[in-house]
């Protein structure tokens, strides 16, 4: 055999086994791909799997989900106007989710939260006044949010006319209020209580101010006295009353003095700074003349007629002006805003005297002199006076 033929069996043993080497290297390579495609597979599938139980467990538990957000979402209501009478009180400063809690408390709503979302759509969250109101039980939030409307508070209203004595102003208050009168005498005793000013000197005579007040059911006596002082300390400030007392000589207990006794002889506002005048004239002028006010001597003797008698005149009690000099011991009644400013701002002039020519028609005229002073009493005499 030559060189040339056994190179080629060499050759071809060679090439048969880098084909065995080549099938062998090639079928090892399909095994490993099929594995790694199986591995691709497991990894397709667990995640696919934890889905579709994650998404079953969802959809088994969805429905009850939804009611549990739709009840923390739409929360209890009743329906309807309710039934039973309940007075709500709302307090000052209470808000409305305090109000709804008090309300669901007392059965009036199904819950605090329906009455909160009700006062919200209906804009009446910050708009809830104080003051007790008759509600229902077991009514909607809707319809409770219109009955707590400020036009339905259950108010005692009751109009204390200006000049009125403290007598017949305690009076009238339990009349309209249907509280005891005795609880109200007590409260005017207690001068502490209705923190009344220094100048009153512990009397509130003078100091209940003439206005229209809303009283609620449960304010006692002593709050209602309280109140009408707090509105005579208003109108006080408004008018400048203890700086302008000052400027004219005069103490404020004694101007609110000057303003009662205005108030009592006055038929007309606009003869209230004139009447001042006179007063203020009577006050200064030298050698002293003393007021002879009619309306201090009807007040010391308990009556209520316009012009006292020579008689009553001669009577003596501290209130009487015919026989004492100056101002009397405190005011004769309670005087209103327009009083208190004349007495404040008195009409320029020198008159001395003044006389309600016809009682009729509440028109008065004043006098200088004595002799114009008797000359009005006759026309006042003609005129059934």
């Amino acid at each position: 055999m030559s060189e040339l033929d056994m190179d080629f069996l060499l050759g071809a043993e060679d090439d048969d086994e880098g084909r065995d080497r080549r099938r062998s290297r090639g079928s090892g390579g399909r095994g490993n791909r099929r594995r790694r495609r199986r591995r691709s597979r497991g990894r397709f599938i667990a995640p696919l799997l934890a889905f579709i139980i994650l998404a079953g467990i969802i959809g088994g538990g969805g429905y009850f989900g939804y009611q549990w957000i739709s009840g923390a979402l739409v929360p209890d209501d009743y329906t309807g106007q309710g039934q039973g009478n309940v007075v709500i009180e709302i307090k000052e400063g209470q808000s409305a989710s305090d109000v709804a809690v008090e309300l669901e408390r007392q059965g009036v709503v199904a819950s605090a939260r329906a009455f909160t979302n009700a006062a919200a759509s209906a804009n009446m969250s910050s708009k809830l006044q104080p003051g007790s109101y008759t509600m229902r039980k077991r009514m909607s939030a809707a319809n409770a949010v219109k009955l707590l409307d400020s036009g339905n508070r259950l108010l005692v209203r009751v109009t204390v006319k200006e000049g009125l004595r403290l007598s017949d102003t305690l009076t009238q208050l339990a009349q309209k209020t249907g509280k005891p009168q005795k609880e109200f005498l007590a409260a005017a005793r207690d001068a502490r209580a209705l923190d009344l000013p220094k100048y009153a000197k512990g009397k509130p005579e003078g100091y209940l101010f003439p206005a229209t007040y809303e009283f609620q059911p449960k304010d006692t006596p002593a709050d209602i006295l309280g109140k009408m002082v707090e509105r005579f300390g208003e109108a006080a400030d408004k008018a400048g009353l203890e700086e302008s007392a000052r400027s004219l000589g005069h103490t404020p207990g004694e101007i609110v003095t000057i303003a009662s006794i205005i108030q009592a002889e006055a038929g007309r506002y606009e003869d209230m700074p004139k009447i001042a005048r006179v007063i203020y004239n009577r006050l200064d002028r030298q050698p002293p003349m003393n007021l002879k006010m009619d309306s201090t001597v009807m007040y010391g003797l308990n009556k209520y007629r316009t012009a006292a008698t020579l008689a009553e005149t001669r009577i003596n009690t501290k209130y009487n002006t015919y026989m004492h000099a100056g101002l009397p011991p405190g005011p004769i009644g309670n005087p209103g805003d327009h009083a208190i400013e004349a007495a404040l701002n008195p009409a320029k002039g020198d008159w001395l005297y003044f006389v309600a020519t016809d009682p009729k028609s509440n028109i008065t005229k004043f006098a200088t002199t004595d002799a114009e002073f008797q000359a009005l009493l006759n026309e006042y005499r003609k005129n059934g006076g």
